[in-house]
Parts: structure tokens; C-alpha cells; sequence
């Protein structure tokens, strides 16, 4: 009986070893959790903490117009007075519920837009992908000289100097500098070029040919949402150019690397 004990003991320890040592070894990786050693990191933002984000934002915005419906009503004279009257004419707790529930379902597609919209980034030691909007864009690693954090954009420059991506980003800065540090990428957290841009104004010297013509089109299309995509587009062709173009508020500003 005894020795039967023993043996089942040490199968036991056998199988706790197992797993420590496949926990060890590395599984799949998961949205920003550690890689392998010498695997690749993924820096991402949750898709599920997004739309929970959104639809709790827009449960609130419910709730808080039932009470600005309240406020309302209250006063001599205000601008949309007769529909916060018909809202508060419904009963309790129905108007509340209801409120919350459809600010609740309106904020569900726009949670899903944020996630369309939001960036992933994977580094390896051989190569740097970028993600947004079912778009991927991958570089290998002598393409990328240095990794720029740029006001709230993730910048990605060659070794001439040449910007090679440019995404909006809301990832934690700290992991990411981290995450790219830790692959041999060099990163700095502001653009060493940013003296260099110059406001753009149409009609402006030292352009090359048809970059004036592609800024005004850009121009255009930053003021319309919808027109995202051109955005981008564009930016595509300048770089083709040689022109790098940065945003400020509803300014463009560009550089040409020496």
C-alpha cells in the first residue's frame, strides 16, 4: 500500500512538472500579454473592454437625459421644452428604464467602430505590424530606424528620415516603448524632425510637382468624416512624393527629408 502511495505521489509531481514546464515553454499569445522570449509581443486594446466602454457611456447619456428632461420642465421657457414634457409624461421607472436601455443600444455600434477603428501593433525582433480597420501593414526590421511617439500618433520612420506609417494611437505609450525597446527597436518619444515641418498654405514653394494639388484635395477631405480612408490615401501618395504631412487641428504641416 505504501509503495502504491509513493508511486501515484510521483506521478502527481510528474504531471505538476508537466504543466509548469508548458507554462514555461509559452502558449499562444494573448492581446497584450508577454511574449516568449524572442517571440513576439502584441499591444492591443480590448475589444470587449471598448464596447462595454461605449455602451455603458451611452446608458448614461440615457439616465442623464431623463434628468435634463426633469430640469427642463421646471423652467418659464427653454428650447425643446414640449419634447422633454412628453418624455417626463411617460411613468417611472418605465422612462428611466427605457432611457437607459436605448442609450445602452445606441452606444453599441459605436462601440464596435471604436474597435474597427483602434490600433494593434505586433513586434518581433524581425518585423513590426500594424493593424487598424482591418488594414495590416507590415515592416521588416531593417526598415524601421526609429519608433516615435508623436503627440497622440504612433509614428514609424526609415533610415532616410522617411516617415514609413503614421497611426492614430490609444494604446499605453509605457508598453509600447517597452514592447519595441525590448525587440532592439529604437524609440523615442517625441519626433527629433519636428522642427523641420512647415505649415502648408496653397500655392507654397518647394513642393515637388502635383504634392500642392494632393494637400488641397486632403485638405478638402479632413472635413468631411466619412472621407477618412481618402485621408489616408492621400497621405500614401504625398509620401510617394517624398512630402511627409503631419495634422494639427485643422492645419497640415509638411517636411521633405534631406
Amino acid at each position: 500500500m505504501e509503495e502504491k502511495r509513493r508511486t501515484a505521489g510521483e506521478k502527481a509531481v510528474v504531471r505538476v512538472g508537466d504543466r509548469r514546464d508548458a507554462r514555461d515553454a509559452g502558449g499562444p499569445l494573448k492581446k497584450g500579454g508577454r511574449a516568449p522570449v524572442g517571440g513576439a509581443v502584441v499591444i492591443a486594446e480590448s475589444a470587449w473592454v471598448l464596447v462595454l466602454c461605449c455602451v455603458g457611456g451611452g446608458a448614461l447619456i440615457g439616465w442623464l437625459v431623463t434628468l435634463l428632461a426633469d430640469w427642463l420642465v421646471t423652467l418659464p421657457w427653454a428650447p425643446l421644452q414640449g419634447p422633454a414634457e412628453l418624455l417626463t409624461s411617460l411613468p417611472e421607472p418605465g422612462l428611466t428604464m427605457g432611457a437607459v436601455a436605448a442609450g445602452a443600444l445606441l452606444g453599441l455600434p459605436v462601440g464596435f467602430v471604436a474597435v474597427h477603428e483602434s490600433l494593434a501593433v505586433r513586434v518581433s525582433s524581425g518585423q513590426v505590424v500594424l493593424r487598424v480597420r482591418d488594414e495590416s501593414q507590415e515592416f521588416g526590421r531593417d526598415e524601421v530606424a526609429l519608433v516615435v511617439r508623436d503627440g497622440k500618433q504612433l509614428v514609424l520612420l526609415g533610415p532616410d528620415g522617411m516617415e514609413i506609417a503614421r497611426e492614430d494611437c490609444g494604446l499605453p505609450w509605457r508598453r509600447l516603448a517597452d514592447g519595441f525597446a525590448g525587440h532592439g527597436y529604437r524609440w523615442a518619444d517625441e519626433d527629433p524632425h519636428r522642427e523641420e515641418f512647415r505649415r502648408w498654405v496653397p500655392g507654397m514653394p518647394g513642393l515637388p510637382e502635383a504634392a500642392d494639388a494632393l494637400l488641397r484635395a486632403r485638405a478638402v477631405a479632413r472635413e468631411k468624416a466619412e472621407d477618412a480612408e481618402d485621408v489616408r490615401e492621400l497621405r500614401r501618395e504625398l509620401w510617394r512624393l517624398g512630402v511627409v504631412v503631419r495634422d494639427e487641428k485643422q492645419r497640415q504641416y509638411w517636411r521633405m527629408p534631406r
